[in-house]
């Protein structure tokens, strides 16, 4: 792939990734039905949609980030860890399969996204590796 379409589908899936993470951010932090029944169902405490919404607002604001690569790292794995985890706690709490897909899906764009970021980052020159 030339340089250029590897940075343009890295841009292209990061944004819509990010996105999708401010969307769920905002119902978290805003405390949404949805989220409430689905941390019920699951038996987390509510103040825990809260603590999930922060965590993956600073999440999207650290892959939009082009200057600190170990900031971004660090939020690719905390994504990873939360697909990871709701993939987990729906089948722990018997859920069917199709309430599985939707997270393992996300893991997926997830690692695709941070696929491309790894290519793109080999031409981009504006990086500090050790923040």
């Amino acid at each position: 792939m030339k340089p250029k379409t590897i940075r343009i589908t890295y841009w292209v899936l990061t944004i819509l990734f990010a996105l999708a993470m401010l969307a769920d951010s905002y119902g978290g932090i805003t405390q949404q039905q949805a989220g409430k029944d689905v941390l019920q169902h699951l038996g987390y405490p509510m103040y825990a949609l809260i603590i999930f919404g922060v965590a993956k607002l600073l999440g999207a604001i650290a892959i939009l980030q082009t200057r600190f690569n170990t900031i971004k790292e660090w939020a690719y794995a905390g994504f990873a860890f939360n697909f990871i985890g709701a993939i987990a706690s729906r089948a722990f709490a018997g859920d069917e399969m199709g309430l599985l897909i939707p997270p393992l899906v996300m893991l997926i764009i997830m690692f695709i996204t941070y696929y491309f970021w790894k290519r793109y980052d080999q031409f981009n020159p504006n990086i500090i590796t050790n923040a």
